[in-house]
């Protein structure tokens, strides 16, 4: 399992203790979409909830799990993506490549987690 919490990371530093979980324990994940999501949600935690951010990144039972906890009960909300650089795109990829993907709110209200999850695939039987 990895964790990294905010202050003390930053959105490089999550895509790289995510990229090395995956080459780890997850060989069978795409990196470069979990990576991606990585990177989105943290970049959206920063930028929308006030900076606080947790990441855990755990496989478990057949399952990757990503999961970032932010400060905001507020859900994300898609916005209508802006090709001239004003943004948009992110949440619309996140909800593309992850398998799952879930809003949590914390039970005080003072909170959320998003939490994306990726199936390991089920290779076929020989005969």
């Amino acid at each position: 399992m990895v964790v990294i919490e905010s202050p003390y990371g930053d959105a490089a530093g999550a895509r790289h203790a995510t990229a090395e979980f995956l080459a780890r324990h997850c060989p069978w994940a795409d990196p470069e979409a979990v990576v991606l999501v990585v990177s989105e949600l943290v970049a959206n935690a920063i930028r929308h909830t006030g900076g606080w951010w947790r990441l855990c990144v755990r496989a478990v039972q057949g399952r990757l799990v990503v999961e970032i906890a932010d400060a905001s009960p507020e859900p994300p909300v898609p916005r209508a993506p802006d090709l001239t650089g004003g943004g948009g795109l992110g949440w619309h990829m996140v909800e593309k490549l992850a398998t799952q993907l879930e809003v949590v709110r914390q039970g005080d209200g003072k909170g959320k987690t998003v939490r994306a999850t990726w199936l390991r695939p089920v290779l076929p039987l020989a005969v």
